[in-house]
């Protein structure tokens, strides 16, 4: 069966896109090097207290050791770099899985919450579309993987939001005026406008429908188009305000799956 060119779109322009994000995230996590030495915060001597198994934990001593865990940072970059330029494989994607799940038993199960998250859900998808290809049929793969991809970000919207309407401090707007008090231009200002109850009553409603309604983004191309724009928007202001630009670029790379998915109702 031939890929038809919206297929080979949202494929490429997720393969580039979430290149891009795991590159940026392992220039970081290399630049961290110093701290995750064994004399600073983010020590493995520390860390390895986590792991029960005392054959495990030896294993992972050789594999978290500075230089080796400096080496697998490197091949990562790499391989971030091969897939944004040319595409992924099998053995590039199985690579990539082993590598991310190392880095995240590194850090406890996650480093950046989110972006964590959906750094793994992307890997998934796109070992299951290679695993598929390789031992089925390539455009089922394809498919089946961007479909995995976006039913985990749509489905993680919506959950947002559905907590959101879970908590009364939400629903009140307080929440709003207390996470950009936290953030890295916080506290607001005692006159700023979104101290305005109103406002933020209303940006708090804003956010909650828009991720509540989320799954209506594959009702058509042109919802999920606007799905998107606005996400990104969400993300690029979060980054803004708390610095997680780790946020916007794996969120942004789920974006051509969900929009190719939209397409698959008319």
């Amino acid at each position: 069966m031939l890929i038809d060119a919206p297929l080979v779109l949202a494929v490429r322009a997720l393969e580039v896109l979430f290149g891009l994000s795991l590159a940026i995230q392992t220039l970081e996590f290399l630049r961290m090097g110093a701290a995750t030495s064994d004399t600073d915060l983010w020590s493995w001597s520390l860390q390895r207290a986590d792991i029960p198994h005392a054959s495990l934990r030896r294993l992972l001593d050789v594999v978290f050791a500075p230089d080796m865990h400096r080496l697998n940072l490197c091949l990562r970059l790499a391989a971030a770099v091969w897939l944004a330029v040319y595409g992924s494989s099998l053995g590039l994607v199985l690579g990539l899985f082993v590598s991310n799940v190392l880095v995240l038993i590194r850090w406890r199960g996650a480093f950046n919450g989110g972006s964590d998250f959906l750094t793994l859900v992307v890997l998934t998808g796109l070992l299951i579309a290679q695993a598929v290809g390789v031992f089925g049929d390539v455009v089922l793969g394809w498919q089946a993987g961007l479909w995995y991809i976006t039913i985990q970000a749509i489905t993680s919207y919506f959950m947002s939001g559905w907590v959101k309407i879970m908590r009364r401090e939400w629903r009140s707007g307080v929440a709003m005026t207390i996470f950009l008090n936290a953030a890295i231009y916080g506290p607001l200002g005692p006159r700023h406008v979104l101290r305005n109850r109103g406002l933020a009553l209303l940006g708090s409603w804003a956010f909650i429908v828009w991720e509540c309604c989320a799954p209506l983004a594959l009702i058509s191309p042109e919802l999920a188009t606007v799905f998107c724009a606005v996400a990104g928007v969400f993300h690029f202001l979060v980054f803004w305000f708390f610095g997680l630009n780790r946020f916007f670029w794996a969120w942004l790379a789920s974006f051509p799956a969900i929009l190719w998915c939209a397409t698959q109702f008319q």
